[in-house]
């Protein structure tokens, strides 16, 4: 592709970046500047100029999950199935208007979208990072939403009741008639996105929760820029929070002594513990900790019952992402919870320091697009001598 091209290219698919007030440490703002500079909207390929090869891509450096391609009429957006390897689960053409000719094996959605129904909270971080709260026309379950900026519009008429996450409505959604939804992806079909399909809006798949890191779930604000003309910006936004990230998780690189961790709770009889590839497993493991199940090679999470992590955890030091809000509570729950070490020396925390009375928790909102500020919490819990001073963000301890 020429320079002129090149351009032209950029000044139609990218704007930009403006001032972003996030807060980070040491060099990361000079990471940023040169990330910003060098490998925002950056071609990974050129090719063939026809229409029907793609001429350049978003650079990705953790997302594993979806592709956007740069084809001289349309962006592709792919989306890959995190369940059967080497499947597209979704594909959706981008274009500027309708009329644009694209193949017919994906969705074709007219961008920058100006009216968006989101039916998942773990997306509204993305689109407050883009500056695009605004576009919000229906969310699904307002009361766990945390986002001041989306609860307001809510309160103020301004934002459509879908429902719940898992049982959307369809006739809601079709009255409204937003230009698109946004929605989690699930391992089966669900007949609320086939339905609204059907009906023209587009549904946008996204499954950035499938992720096996927290920098890989957070480069999905490149996806969901992608859908707003809006590349340019999350790439400086994501550039700068890895950076952080790395520069924060270089200070646990090399610390002696790991304290062992247990993690979650007992829920109904089974014990939810993160796998060796689960994405809180790698933040454990990158805050510094000595984590039993870190070597393990499945995805999701262990199910195991009580016996079983007593067996293998309870003389661990600390006990991380307890769900519960006191130590009586924990303890009211299961009398076998005060069996572990970590409870009998008041080392139990949660993740619940941002937590409303409607119980909307700004730790399923913004930790998925912050998760220097994530590993920061766990790593002056695990050592505190690294970040002295240090005020939790998502993390409260049980008293």
């Amino acid at each position: 592709m020429s320079l002129l091209k090149i351009n032209i290219f950029r000044r139609n698919y990218c704007e930009p970046p403006p001032f972003i007030p996030i807060h980070l440490s040491g060099g990361a703002w000079g990471c940023l500047l040169i990330v910003t500079l060098f490998l925002s909207c950056t071609p990974k390929s050129t090719a063939d100029k026809s229409s029907d090869v793609a001429i350049d891509s978003l650079q990705l450096q953790y997302a594993e999950g979806f592709d956007v391609l740069y084809h001289s009429q349309y962006k592709e957006v792919i989306v890959y199935s995190p369940w059967k390897k080497g499947e597209v689960y979704a594909r959706y053409f981008l274009v500027k208007n309708k009329e644009t000719q694209t193949p017919d094996n994906g969705q074709k959605v007219v961008v920058p979208i100006k009216s968006l129904a989101a039916t998942s909270v773990t997306h509204f971080e993305f689109l407050s990072l883009l500056d695009k709260i605004n576009s919000l026309t229906a969310v699904c379950s307002p009361h766990l939403i945390y986002n001041k900026a989306v609860l307001k519009k809510f309160n103020e008429g301004k934002l459509t009741d879908l429902g719940d996450a898992f049982n959307v409505n369809v006739e809601k959604t079709l009255q409204l008639k937003p230009e698109a939804v946004m929605m989690s992806g699930y391992n089966q079909n669900d007949p609320y996105s086939q339905r609204v399909s059907q009906a023209g809006i587009p549904v946008i798949l996204n499954v950035e929760w499938m992720e096996k890191s927290l920098l890989a779930r957070a480069e999905w604000i490149k996806f969901v820029a992608a859908f707003y003309n809006k590349e340019r910006i999350a790439d400086s936004v994501f550039n700068a929070v890895s950076a952080n990230y790395e520069s924060i998780k270089a200070k646990a690189a090399n610390v002696k002594v790991k304290p062992r961790i247990v993690a979650g709770n007992s829920f109904r009889g089974t014990w939810y513990m993160p796998s060796g590839r689960n994405y809180m497993a790698k933040l454990y493991t990158d805050a510094g900790a000595n984590y039993f199940y870190r070597n393990d090679t499945t995805a999701g999470s262990l199910p195991l019952n009580v016996e079983t992590v007593l067996k293998n955890f309870s003389d661990c030091d600390v006990w991380l992402n307890c769900n519960f809000n006191s130590l009586s509570e924990l303890q009211n729950a299961d009398t076998k919870h005060t069996l572990f070490k970590a409870f009998k020396q008041k080392q139990v925390y949660n993740f619940n320091n941002r937590l409303l009375p409607s119980s909307a928790n700004d730790f399923w909102e913004s930790a998925v697009a912050r998760p220097d500020l994530l590993l920061s919490d766990v790593i002056a819990i695990l050592h505190p001598e690294l970040l002295p001073g240090y005020k939790f963000t998502y993390t409260k301890k049980l008293e």
